[in-house]
């Protein structure tokens, strides 16, 4: 059955003190909202819509750039949850089949608990999601007679029987279209705040004789983020998550506490993770590779047998091959470092290719940037760059060539050759400890005086 996504964004998330819209402050290297869309893709979207309201451009810049198709309508009031859905009304215009109404507040959503919401649909008109709270507090509540459900009663709206009620709203719901905002268009605002809630609709439907179902899932899924603080927790349970599943996986973590993932982190089986290792998005790290203490990756890749740091960056479109070596200070961006080669000390590799076997020596520099263009360096199999080369690009160094040491390399190096680019040294005898005679004696006298 086709299914659209429809996710409420539109909330300014004053609780949080940030000029920041709320859905787009981070949790595990990513903005909300974009969990929201990642979970949802489960259920294969024909389309998806995003509601926005404060921030709404820079809101839908984010969304976009995960999916461009994605649509962006913008809630001009907050009105309540049904106000919020219903503009997405035009956007889903001629699309068939159910809509899954998800918040973008709301990051760990799983993505199987979507599909077991789709999987009810064939039971039942209406599936929300519910869970069973440790402390109900002032979620909404679910009236529940046998299987079927019956009404959702918002907490200010309850009777002291109601609140005692443990089965709660998470918000999300899954309906067909059509249906859905039928039932949206007879939501009134007759309640304690004065609101459209999307809610309501479990009632009017049972009113014309549907059915409603509840799925349930752990109340862990359900938290939504309103604060600086909820963000930590969300934050902290997360990583708690990551490293408990990276551990069952197979990865060895000296200190599993002190590493820090992001939401789509990838390590494989017998990878060696040391302390305090940061991944940013987008990184695999393949079996049997080692990341060094206090290392930083992101949109990276490093094959097996790898190994990384101490103390090293690798940034986004670092490509490590096999039993590749990045030791400590060095940083990788946008180039391919081929199986074997070594960049060991305190070195920058920008826009380039490294041979298999090149061996960069300590203080490299691929100048790649003039100001205004990024240029690229290639570096050819079992090169040998000497310590403190700039390798100002573009420029190629040939297969098997050699730089020496402290050169500056400005144009094509051919393979096998020797290129020098330094000034001439020139010794004068005596001259250094004179020069150093002179200015204490010029220092004493300043202190003296």
């Amino acid at each position: 059955m086709a299914v659209s996504q429809v996710i409420l964004a539109a909330g300014q998330g004053s609780r949080m003190q940030s000029d920041l819209p709320k859905v787009l402050h981070m949790l595990a290297g990513v903005p909300l909202v974009i969990h929201a869309m990642r979970a949802g893709r489960v259920l294969e979207p024909a389309r998806v819509v995003v509601v926005v309201g404060h921030g709404g451009d820079h809101v839908a810049q984010v969304v976009q750039a995960e999916d461009v198709d994605t649509h962006v309508v913008h809630q001009a009031e907050q009105k309540g949850t049904a106000h919020a859905v219903a503009q997405a009304r035009a956007a889903l215009e001629g699309q068939a089949g159910d809509v899954v109404v998800l918040y973008g507040d709301t990051p760990f959503i799983r993505p199987e608990t979507l599909a077991s919401m789709q999987d009810a649909r064939a039971s039942h008109d209406v599936v929300v999601l519910g869970f069973e709270a440790a402390d109900p507090g002032r979620y909404g509540r679910l009236i529940v007679k046998g299987d079927a459900l019956e009404r959702i009663v918002e907490f200010k709206d309850a009777t002291e029987a109601e609140r005692a009620i443990r089965l709660c709203n998470s918000g999300v719901i899954c309906a067909e279209g059509a249906l859905l905002f039928d039932l949206i268009s007879e939501v009134g605002n007759d309640n304690a705040s004065g609101e459209y809630y999307l809610t309501d609709i479990v009632a009017l439907a049972r009113a014309r004789g549907l059915t409603a179902g509840v799925v349930r899932c752990d109340e862990a899924e359900t938290l939504g983020i309103n604060t600086r603080t909820e963000l930590a927790q969300a934050e902290a349970a997360f990583q708690a998550r990551a490293r408990a599943q990276a551990l069952e996986n197979g990865v060895t973590m000296v200190a599993p506490d002190t590493v820090i993932f992001a939401q789509d982190t990838w390590l494989g089986r017998d990878a060696v993770i040391e302390p305090y290792v940061v991944f940013g998005p987008g990184v695999t790290v393949e079996n049997g590779a080692t990341i060094r203490a206090f290392s930083h990756l992101e949109g990276a890749h490093v094959s097996r047998g790898a190994i990384v740091g101490p103390y090293a960056r690798l940034r986004p479109g670092a490509e490590l091959a096999e039993d590749v070596r990045i030791g400590n200070f060095v940083e990788v961006k946008s180039a391919q470092i081929d199986e074997g080669a070594k960049v060991n000390h305190l070195s920058y590799v920008g826009d380039a290719h490294v041979g298999a076997g090149a061996n960069l020596g300590a203080g490299t520099v691929t100048c790649n940037y003039d100001g205004v263009f990024k240029h690229r360096t290639e570096i050819g199999a079992g090169a040998f760059i000497g310590s403190s080369t700039m390798l100002v690009a573009p420029v190629r160094i040939g297969a098997q060539a050699v730089t020496g040491s402290g050169s500056v390399i400005t144009q094509d190096v051919p393979d096998g050759a020797l290129a020098l680019g330094r000034a001439r040294q020139d010794t004068k005898t005596g001259l250094g400890k004179r020069l150093m005679d002179r200015l204490r004696a010029a220092k004493a006298a300043k202190t003296k005086g």
